[in-house]
């Protein structure tokens, strides 16, 4: 047997499967031995506390952070083995991340199609038509010409999502994708993401949107210091929590303090 072919599990049925993930960044230990299988077509939304690690969790699932423990599974391939391919692995994922990370020096159409063109090879015919396609989803489509510093934040945030769909992935992954938008520029964006979860998508989403997530997400997890504190349906972690950590955190976000002259 191949060391490739040992990075082959037998098919679960499962998109993501995480067990005993462990992470820490020197003495701190960031992952406590989480656990977590995720369906296709099921969208996760991960909340929790600043510094719970939510977004570490989410860049073990590609390996941008390498766990200290644990294995973590995408579609039958053990991205922890020590002999997988991981960028072929990585191919089945798409991130989008709180910064836009647009090359500034493309315009959007480019920023499309050059990972296309150098990691899946495509001609740039194919590349343009996969690009123009995926602008339209993300309702775009008459901004494939224009320059990154050209666009809104929202449109940017959308034009990185189009990106990541453009490379065909498996999973999507969410890190607070919206956190650095104005609040006016936010709605643009779950748009999407909602059209995305409707069509089927598999994605795991840290956000601190309550509504998006009780709304679309098929399950919710509450983290707190690196553990997976509760996670059940949508109405139940965000409308009935029962774990006192959860109950704590989501009485700040869902009610904060008014402080202050009213308007």
């Amino acid at each position: 047997m191949t060391a490739q072919t040992q990075a082959q599990d037998p098919d679960t049925g499962l998109a993501v499967e995480i067990t005993g993930l462990t992470k820490s960044f020197g003495s701190l230990q960031v992952l406590r031995g989480i656990d977590l299988a995720v369906r296709p077509g099921e969208v996760v939304c991960i909340i929790g506390p600043s510094g719970s690690g939510k977004s570490t969790l989410l860049r073990c699932v590609n390996l941008l952070e390498e766990p200290n423990g644990g294995t973590v599974r995408v579609h039958g391939t053990e991205l922890t083995h020590p002999d997988v391919d991981i960028d072929a692995a990585r191919r089945q994922i798409g991130m989008v991340f709180q910064s836009f990370n647009l090359f500034a020096h493309l315009n959007v159409l480019n920023n499309l199609t050059v990972a296309q063109r150098k990691v899946l090879r495509r001609g740039q015919a194919e590349a343009e038509q996969v690009a123009r396609a995926n602008l339209a989803k993300v309702g775009l489509a008459e901004k494939a010409g224009a320059m990154p510093a050209q666009l809104s934040g929202g449109q940017q945030q959308r034009v990185a999502i189009a990106r990541a769909l453009s490379m065909d992935p498996k999973v999507m992954l969410f890190d607070e994708p919206t956190s650095a938008l104005d609040p006016e520029l936010v709605g643009d964006v779950l748009g999407v993401m909602r059209q995305l979860a409707d069509e089927g998508m598999t994605m795991l989403v840290v956000t601190h949107e309550m509504q998006f997530a009780r709304d679309v997400a098929d399950r919710v997890l509450f983290m707190d210091g690196g553990v997976v504190v509760e996670e059940g349906p949508a109405a139940q972690v965000i409308g009935d929590p029962q774990h006192e950590r959860t109950k704590s955190f989501l009485s700040r976000v869902l009610y904060p303090t008014h402080q202050g002259p009213s308007d």
